[in-house]
């Protein structure tokens, strides 16, 4: 029995399809490993991974894959997701950097389909930019916990960003004086609070527009998406924020210079 027979209703070819995509995962901590962990199950056949740290005690929480004994040897995070991949589909041509992506972003230039699963609002925009360079689909997620009125508030998005369409900066998620703070605070130990859960979710969003971009199962893919989860109320809404851009045309990406390899432009 063909094990992805239970997912026939994605449509005529949809198994050469997945098996046929190379895509790009951006960190694989938190919500990258569920990600890698489900385009495994699915079937995709081709996957990068990008990400230079090691896993730590305080990744047990959240990092789909590893164990203790990951901890005690300083494993690398791609290391992790490879071994997870493999383990569920050993067809699947995986291939790891642990190196910062920014050094290996000439990967990125033939992927089909490349998800950012970062911390940083200065590297979201980093790989927007580069996904928009060569018209590929980016798919971000996001998520944050920050207290407000003595109580505690999960609050995250998954985006899917389609060349021509509006931009992170556009909507509003790559807010200029966060930026600007992370620039100022380089280098500063810190800490985010995490925990599976919203990561999983997200990372479900994420993969499940993919499936409707890539196969026949969905007639008239979303042009572009951006979902947004509340984890105090358990719900995904869709946002409003693409309606009210319906009409305006990106600023951010609307030149030749844009395109491309940016080193033929010197």
């Amino acid at each position: 029995m063909n094990k992805h027979q239970r997912q026939s209703f994605l449509g005529p070819n949809s198994e050469s399809i997945l098996r046929s995509l190379r895509i790009a995962i951006v960190g694989v901590g938190g919500g990258g490993s569920h990600v890698a962990q489900q385009l495994a199950h699915i079937g995709a056949g081709n996957i990068l991974l990008l990400d230079h740290d090691r896993v730590e005690d305080t990744n047990l929480n959240r990092l789909v894959g590893a164990t203790e004994e990951d901890v005690k040897r300083n494993a690398l995070k791609v290391e992790i997701a490879k071994r997870l991949i493999r383990a569920i589909d050993s067809r699947t041509d995986v291939t790891g950097f642990d190196c910062l992506w920014q050094n290996a972003a000439d990967v990125l230039h033939d992927c089909d389909v490349i998800f950012g699963c970062v911390d940083q609002f200065t590297e979201r925009k980093q790989l927007e930019i580069a996904a928009r360079r060569y018209l590929t689909p980016y798919i971000d997620i996001g998520m944050d916990v920050h207290e407000a009125a003595g109580r505690f508030i999960i609050a995250g998005q998954t985006y899917l960003s389609m060349p021509g369409q509006p931009c992170m900066s556009c909507l509003g998620l790559l807010p200029d004086e966060a930026i600007a703070r992370e620039a100022a605070e380089y280098g500063a130990a810190g800490s985010r609070p995490q925990v599976i859960w919203p990561n999983g979710i997200l990372a479900s969003l994420a993969v499940g527009l993919m499936m409707q971009l890539v196969t026949p199962w969905f007639p008239g893919h979303n042009v572009t998406a951006l979902l947004e989860y509340d984890g105090n109320s358990q719900t995904v809404t869709r946002s409003l924020k693409l309606d009210l851009l319906d009409e305006i045309r990106c600023p951010h990406f609307c030149s030749l210079q844009d395109l491309g390899d940016p080193f033929l432009w010197s």
